[in-house]
């Protein structure tokens, strides 16, 4: 069986993730979609909160694609994130020449770590490039509307958010 880890922080999912995870998902057998704690981030969603949205967005793309796809929270390294899971690969995705440079120099230390674990680059599809979730949440937080950016349920997730933070 092949797995693929596709980590991230997922603050909050995006057109852009889902458009990965739904590529990525046709690679695998088994696709977990790793959500970082990383509280260095301060993230605008709980991991509990997070990990919900994933879930609810990857249940149809799970049937749609065959694959399995699970939901694992980590904290710990991401090389052995992926050896807890029992990746063979890990999945990134690509926006812009600035994130293959920050990710060529993953891959470098990663594969220093662990030589046996692959990473696979997903170019971002050319209408999904400009999204960002740092974006996204600066927008919805200025009252702008980022419904091309995120599904309806995660829009509305926002808009709760930035209500209850006055």
């Amino acid at each position: 069986m092949r797995i693929g880890l596709y980590p991230g922080t997922f603050d909050p999912i995006t057109l852009g993730h889902i458009d990965i995870i739904s590529r990525a998902a046709l690679l695998v057998d088994r696709l977990v979609i790793g959500v970082a704690i990383n509280r260095d981030k301060g993230p605008l969603f709980s991991l509990e909160e997070r990990v919900a949205m994933i879930e609810a967005e990857c249940a149809a793309l799970s049937d749609k694609s065959g694959t399995e796809i699970v939901v694992h929270p980590f904290e710990n390294l991401l090389i052995d994130c992926a050896r807890d899971v029992g990746a063979s690969l890990i999945l990134r995705g690509l926006r812009a020449v600035a994130d293959f440079e920050y990710e060529f120099q993953m891959v470098g230390m990663n594969r220093a770590l662990d030589s046996s674990i692959e990473t696979v680059f997903l170019m971002a599809d050319a209408r999904r490039q400009a999204i960002a979730s740092k974006l996204v949440k600066e927008i919805a937080r200025l009252g702008g509307d980022v419904s091309k950016f995120v599904t309806p349920p995660v829009h509305q997730a926002l808009i709760r958010r930035f209500a209850e933070m006055g």
